[in-house]
């Protein structure tokens, strides 16, 4: 892929624009400990990028109680964990927005290059308008209206899509690992920020967003 031949940009939400993650972490941590499922780092890394229903399935599977839970109570559940998850996100402001980020937005739209958001998050527009970001994105894929989630390369294929461009042609841009699995499906170039170890299958790595930059882009195609 040469980088003359990339003509949009699919960025996920969290973790990429803004550690959002860090806010469903808290909100899954407190429905896991109603659920008497424990906690810990691994847990949170895998729910990165999943779901809401898919995540409360991973959080009672890897539960010590051996509870049978009803489809309302599992919706009941993660109405409860988003209600958690809102309040947080009501508080957030563009100090919120990770370094580097607002600049690499400024330098797609001055380069004319059209972007969609990819977010498994159905609070994403919100988290956008808490942010001040809205007007940078030209699409938003409505994770409702998808048949599956990530790591499906179903939510990159519609960015596509919507921006009325192939896939080939855009740049995904991922903080997990499902993320980049989705990316790759969609015959999309990858980008991972974060630890080579872990977006290990993405075609591009970055550690941090601030390093995220066409001109790095570019070097790196």
């Amino acid at each position: 892929m040469k980088f003359t031949d990339i003509r949009g940009f699919i960025l996920d939400l969290d973790g990429v624009i803004s550690n959002t993650s860090v806010l469903h972490s808290r909100a899954w941590q407190q429905i896991a400990h109603k659920v008497e499922t424990p906690w810990h780092p691994k847990l949170s890394e895998e729910l990165k990028g999943v779901g809401r229903m898919d995540s409360l399935n991973l959080i009672l599977r890897r539960g010590r109680r051996r509870v049978k839970y009803s489809l309302e109570d599992k919706v009941r559940l993660t109405e409860e964990k988003n209600k958690l998850y809102i309040e947080l996100v009501n508080k957030m402001t563009p100090d919120d927005i990770l370094p580097g980020i607002k600049k690499f937005l400024d330098s797609l739209k001055a380069n004319h290059y059209p972007i969609a958001l990819a977010s498994a998050s159905r609070n994403a527009p919100l988290v956008l308008e808490k942010l001040q970001l809205t007007d940078y994105f030209d699409q938003i894929v409505d994770p409702a209206k998808l048949r599956k989630g990530k790591p499906d390369p179903e939510i990159f294929a519609t960015g596509a899509k919507l921006l009325g461009l192939l896939p080939e042609e855009c740049i995904g841009i991922e903080d997990s690992a499902v993320g980049i699995t989705a990316i790759n499906a969609a015959g999309e170039t990858s980008i991972g920020i974060g630890a080579r170890h872990v977006l290990r299958d993405a075609h591009i790595n970055f550690a941090d967003t601030r390093d995220l930059t066409l001109e790095n882009i570019k070097k790196r195609l």
